[in-house]
């Protein structure tokens, strides 16, 4: 029978965040299903107050009326509260990374991820089905005892990609490429596993083998500000600090423009659940150099240049090939924006949808 209603769990929920946006599209492909459906989270940005509830509100319907899915991408209370739950129990794992690659950097977020990792081998076996971002997700879900689960694509906040660039930031970005400038860049929160060090060291390669006029962009929230001043004092080791600028908090509209105002995307991170950053470098058009890590592969879709090392000297190589050669260049903009809208909203809702049906299905 199916349930009236399948409400969302998930530890915290606020405003440019790529979990939450999914979290409340899924919301819309739920109602638009004709199920009741609510947001239910410990942690409630002010910009969400009035989308989401407090935990403590949520309901306990009895299973055959009320349906649970838990947007799983950190340790929380809130996995013991959908434990304990009597409602039907669905998964949307969105990849939580490994607490060692934290250790010595920030121990408690390290615990909190270590917590997590625990709270899904633990849930495999009151979960019927889950959903995955990536096929790599779901492997690891399967390496925790999970018997049914598909791979449903990642719900990306599309508003954010057709935004028009800052117009002041774009023309001083164009002023430096006309000088000459080769422009990086990388996305990501300035965290161990996402590597910017090796971005930094291939970018130091690059300055000193090819062109010395390069610049390199890291953008991104300084989270652990232990490894984001390592990255710092890496460059001027280096010497290439004045050639690094490392952006913690950038608008929609400037991140727009970044990526317009780019000559590649470096991407060296060692972990990747799926990686959306790839899909909006693609979609301004912005060839991809990436460490072949976790997701990224499937992510890229053969869209980019994978690489099997990060060893500096071919990171480096890599983007002086792309920058000579604009056969490769005009090809990889081409089919970096073809996979792009292989993500589309449109097919994305499907997606959640159908993986949906085959969970009711399932159960």
């Amino acid at each position: 029978m199916r349930p009236a209603r399948i409400d969302q769990l998930l530890p915290s929920i606020v405003g440019r965040d790529a979990v939450g946006h999914h979290t409340l599209e899924a919301q819309g492909v739920l109602r638009s299903l004709g199920f009741v459906s609510e947001i239910y989270a410990e942690g409630i940005g002010r910009e969400m107050w009035g989308r989401a509830h407090p935990i403590s509100e949520l309901p306990r319907l009895p299973p055959g009326r009320q349906w649970l899915i838990y947007q799983a991408s950190t340790g929380s209370r809130v996995a013991e509260v959908f434990a304990e739950h009597p409602g039907r129990k669905l998964l949307d794992y969105h990849n939580i990374t490994p607490g060692e690659r934290l250790d010595g950097w920030l121990p408690s977020l390290a615990e909190e991820l270590r917590l997590g990792r625990r709270q899904m081998a633990e849930l495999s076996g009151a979960v019927c089905y889950a959903f995955c971002d990536s096929a790599y997700n779901c492997s690891e879900l399967r390496s925790w005892g999970y018997r049914h689960s598909a791979v449903s694509m990642l719900m990306l906040d599309r508003a954010n990609l057709a935004r028009r660039a800052d117009r002041r930031l774009s023309a001083a970005l164009g002023r430096q490429r006309q000088a000459g400038e080769t422009a990086w860049l990388f996305v990501g929160q300035l965290l161990p596993h996402k590597a910017q060090h090796d971005v930094v060291a291939a970018f130091a390669a690059y300055r000193k083998a090819y062109d010395e006029r390069a610049r390199l962009r890291l953008v991104g929230r300084r989270r652990v500000p232990l490894y984001a001043d390592s990255v710092v004092r890496l460059a001027d080791e280096l010497g290439v600090g004045d050639s690094v600028e490392l952006l913690d908090s950038v608008t929609a509209a400037e991140l727009v423009a970044l990526y317009e105002g780019s000559d590649v995307y470096v991407c060296c991170s060692e972990h990747e659940g799926f990686c959306a950053p790839l899909i909006e470098a693609m979609h301004h058009r912005l060839p991809v150099v990436a460490y072949g890590a976790g997701a990224v592969p499937e992510t890229l879709g053969g869209a980019g240049v994978l690489l099997g090392s990060k060893e500096p000297a071919l990171v480096a190589a890599a983007v002086r090939r792309l920058m000579k050669d604009e056969a490769l260049r005009l090809r990889l903009q081409r089919v970096g924006l073809e996979r792009s809208e292989d993500f589309s909203p449109r097919q994305a809702r499907r997606a959640f949808a159908g993986a949906l049906e085959q969970a009711l299905g399932a159960a």
